[in-house]
């Protein structure tokens, strides 16, 4: 593999965008392969770390995914929700899609539960984060080494920012639905 240290990316701190990172450029597939193994590694492939976003949902029944530690608290249903628009959203980032094309009406937080579906419900709003991110990772698949140094859409954060950005998204929130399982148990 051949690597190097890019300064007029990163800057001599190690700083690209906003956030303070390593980054190293490679050639166009390593750094998309690289990336989508970043991605996966957060969602649903093991890791190092632990226990990633598929990983916190596995084995959540549609009680405890219901549950809220206090009234007005998102609960493990709603921050599953908000991952997928999320990953939804980033891929339209990516791809200049209009916005308005999600599953569900709404944008960012939807609340869960509602009236009708119970486990049904839960299980296809599993399965919707799981679409959203296979569709995202077929874009991702899709781009060039050029496309990730790319801002989106007069934004300031790069392709490649979006993309690992999303995949700390998904670690985020996994701690948070472990956190939620743990304070349920304890309470039941």
């Amino acid at each position: 593999m051949s690597a190097r240290f890019d300064r007029t990316t990163c800057g001599a701190a190690g700083h690209a965008g906003n956030a303070i990172i390593p980054f190293v450029t490679t050639h166009s597939r390593e750094r998309i392969g690289a990336l989508l193994a970043l991605l996966d590694e957060a969602f649903d492939r093991q890791s190092w770390h632990g226990t990633n976003l598929r990983g916190a949902l596995r084995g959540v029944d549609v009680r405890t995914a219901a549950w809220r530690p206090r009234p007005g608290r998102h609960n493990i249903w709603e921050l599953a929700v908000h991952a997928a628009y999320w990953k939804y959203a980033v891929r339209r980032r990516l791809t200049g899609e209009k916005r308005g094309s999600f599953a569900l009406q709404g944008s960012n937080w939807f609340a869960r539960p509602f009236d009708a579906g119970g486990a049904q419900a839960w299980q296809a709003d599993v399965k919707l984060l799981v679409r959203e991110h296979q569709h995202l990772r077929g874009v991702i698949e899709a781009l060039s080494e050029r496309d990730l140094d790319r801002r989106t859409g007069g934004r300031r954060w790069t392709r490649a920012a979006l993309i690992r950005g999303v995949a700390s998204h998904d670690l985020y929130h996994a701690g948070q639905i472990q956190l939620l399982k743990r304070l349920r148990a304890r309470r039941a």
